[in-house]
Parts: structure tokens; sequence; C-alpha cells
């Protein structure tokens, strides 16, 4: 269909069938002018040269129809000429730009030199991940038990994680360094599960802001006993500027710093990075070693207030203009460091939850012991997990930590390894392995 077959009416949230963002059946519903894909194809053809109508639709992941017509308007207007065909119909001519063409492009790249899917409308956007929300997802009890099968946790630990899980809000874990707080919030972003749909890249007055990154974001592929051409039709058929992925886990450690939190603009390709928030809505964002970035915790967490308490976050363009974006992430503060000493009380209050993660008991210790010796293929040995007890962690006061038996071992692998010989939990390969692993100075380890 023309894209002049009906007045423009971008796509509402009541627009949205369950599942995947639904097919567009008129160009209108893309909510872009005619320009933007005009331009679109002209830096597409610029920079890839010759191209078939099918291979500038499979760029552009719009229907070939809406392509076709832009593509007649640019003949029309003698930017684009057909150099030859490989088929029995337009998708198969082979499509050239023209020395005004060339020229037209050239002033397209100057406003933005982004080469890709087709972006979608801010609006759209909202909409979509106000869907898909991760506030829709959730866990049972027998799932996050089964969730957190690879680590030894207490079922009142459980019992508290499951309810935090749930509220998709906030989460402030701390304790001492060791007992797998990282591997928590990891989990838990595994625990999650499913996938959702986001777009290539976003238009926002005008200006292209990228979103889809292959760090941070995995493709979920399609079925490949679906034939190619059946995303054009129900029930397969979606909007292909949006890209099915995993449910996103952004993880951000002390590298961290205020400015990575807007909008990233690159001054030579005339667009946007999206920044880490937006990346992760739908999912989870850790930030790792709370307290140890490059700026006071006081700031970053300032910075959150508004996040955490409308759930909406505010973007700058370097023009000047600011626009509101969802702020839809279970966002988990993972720290090593007393939370008082960290921020005061009101800012604590704005997270949900606090848990804090403490070092396993005897019981607990032998439990990821005796799953690290099978991991490794070593023979259970429960003197010297008393040896342990007894030696380093009652008469040298140091305190037992969830990684101490993998440390351990692996160090009692490396000695026989060096050695040339057969590993086995002997007390003399295991007071090696402690004396390699713990500081001389013993208080250093508390």
């Amino acid at each position: 269909m023309s894209s002049a077959a009906k007045p423009h009416s971008p796509l509402s949230l009541e627009d949205f069938p369950k599942g995947q963002p639904p097919l567009l059946e008129d160009y209108a519903d893309t909510g872009l002018s005619a320009g933007v894909l005009t331009s679109l194809l002209l830096k597409v053809m610029y920079a890839q040269g010759m191209r078939t109508g099918r291979q500038l639709m499979d760029v552009v992941r719009l229907p070939f129809a809406f392509v076709d017509d832009r593509l007649a308007d640019m003949q029309h207007r003698r930017m684009v000429e057909v150099r030859g065909t490989s088929g029995p119909n337009r998708a198969g001519y082979h499509f050239e730009l023209t020395n005004a063409g060339r020229e037209r492009a050239r002033e397209a790249l100057d406003a933005t030199q982004y080469v890709g899917a087709a972006p979608v409308p801010l609006e759209q956007y909202v909409a979509w991940t106000l869907r898909q929300s991760i506030a829709h997802a959730r866990v049972s009890a027998e799932e996050v038990r089964e969730g957190f099968r690879g680590l030894v946790l207490q079922d009142t630990m459980l019992n508290m994680l499951g309810p935090a899980i749930n509220s998709a809000k906030s989460l402030f874990l701390y304790g001492a360094p060791g007992n797998g707080k990282t591997f928590i919030s990891e989990t838990i972003a595994d625990l999650l599960g499913g996938s959702i749909y986001i777009p290539h890249a976003i238009e926002v007055d005008g200006q292209i802001m990228t979103l889809y990154d292959p760090i941070y974001h995995h493709q979920v592929p399609d079925d490949p006993g679906i034939p190619e051409e059946s995303w054009l039709r129900p029930p397969f058929g979606y909007d292909r500027r949006f890209i099915r992925i995993r449910r996103p886990v952004v993880l951000v450690g002390g590298e961290l710093t205020l400015d990575q939190l807007d909008l990233k603009y690159d001054p030579f390709a005339k667009m946007y990075a999206a920044p880490f928030q937006l990346k992760a809505n739908g999912g989870v964002l850790i930030l790792d070693d709370f307290g140890r970035q490059r700026i006071p915790p006081r700031d970053l967490l300032n910075r959150w207030i508004v996040p955490l308490e409308k759930r909406i976050d505010y973007l700058s363009l370097h023009t000047g203009g600011k626009f509101p974006v969802p702020f839809d992430t279970l966002l988990i503060f993972a720290t090593n460091l007393a939370p008082t000493e960290l921020v005061e009380e009101a800012f604590l209050r704005r997270i949900h939850y606090k848990i804090n993660v403490l070092g396993p008991d005897p019981e607990a210790f032998r439990e990821i012991f005796r799953r690290c010796c099978e991991e490794r293929g070593l023979v259970y040995n429960e003197a010297a997990v008393h040896y342990l007890f007894d030696e380093w962690y009652g008469r040298r006061g140091i305190e037992p930590r969830a990684c101490h038996p993998r440390d351990i071992l692996d160090h009692v692998l490396d000695i026989s390894n060096f050695r040339q010989v057969e590993a086995h939990l002997s007390r003399e390969l295991v007071e090696r392995a402690c004396r390699s692993y713990f500081l001389d100075d013993v208080r250093a380890t508390t």
C-alpha cells in the first residue's frame, strides 16, 4: 500500500498483540515520515552500492511494499535507476544511485551516518516496553529453589530473594567478598528468563539513537522451520524493526561514571548510543562493586532517585532537549562495603530490598567443598574440611567464604600438576594450597 493510503496514526499500546510487535499494515503505522525511509535507502545504496529491492528490504527491515513505494518515488525524481534484474518482479530489480542520488545521499549522511534497520519512534518504543515490562515476570518458590540449585543457600535466603525478584524494583546485596553476590545477581537474571523484543534504533525528535547492542543483547533466532518469507504474514510475521532477544542482563562495575548514564553522542556519526540502563530495560541491571566507582556513592544514588521512585528516567540530547524513557529494570546493587558507610538511611530507604549475603556455616561449607571436589574429579575427604576449620578458620581466625573451596582445590590441582603427581586431598597438599592462598598476616583476611 502507498504511504499516502491513510493519515498518519502511530500505533498505541492497545494495538500491540501479546507476544510480538504486530505486522505493519501501512507505512503510516511506522510512525515515520516518508523522508526518513528515503534518506535511509539513499544511504544504504551509497554505502553498499547497487542493491536489489529484496536486499534493501532486508537492511531497513520493512515490507517491500513500503520500500518499493520510496524507490518508485526516487526513480521519478531521477535519484535512482534500474541497472538490471534477477527476478520476475521489482524485488529482484537492481537499483543504483544516479549522480543526483549520490548528492542527496551525501546530504543525508551529513545529517546522520546511521545505516541499518528503520528506527522506531520513541512513542512506539515506550508503548512496547510497557507492554512487555519486567513487572509482568514472575517466579515461584519452586523455580527459585531450582534456579539456585547451583549455589548452597539456606531457605531463609531463598525466601528473601523470591519476593525481591518478583518486585522488579531494586535489590541491595551486601556482605564480605567471596560469598557469591555477583553470582546471585547473575542467577536472578537467568531465573527471570524469557525473551523480549527491542528495536534496533529509536527516533527521537529527528535524532537517531541505537539501542541494540550485541554485547548485552543476545538474539533469539526464529524457528528455522519457518520460511524466510513467512515473516511477512501471520501467524509468524511481526514488525522486523524489532529484534527478539533473551531478557537482557547488563553488568557494570567500578568503571562506571555518571556520563555513561546519559546518551552518548558521536559527533562524527551524528547519532546517539543508548546508556546502560536503557539497554537493560525489560531485564536486569547489575551495579557490581558499588562504592568503588570513580564517583562518590551519594552522587551515583542521586542519579537513581527519580528512576527508582517514578520508574522513569530522563535523557538529554546534545541540543539541550530532554525526554522521558521507561526505567523498566530490576536494579541490583552488589557491594563488599558496609551499607551505612556508603550512603545515608534516606538513600537506602529508596532501595526496596536489602539482603546480607553471609559466609557459609560449617554444614554449607562442607556441601560447597563436596560439590567443588566432584566438579574437579577429586575424591571428597572430610578430614580436609576439618583441617581447614581447625587450623585456618579456628586458630588463625579467618572467616570462611563460599569461594574458598573452589580456590583451595584449584591450588591443590596446580601443585599436583607442577609436581607431576596424582591430585588428592592429603593434609600436606591442602596445607601447601592454603599457605599459597591465604595471606601470611591473617588479620588482613578478616
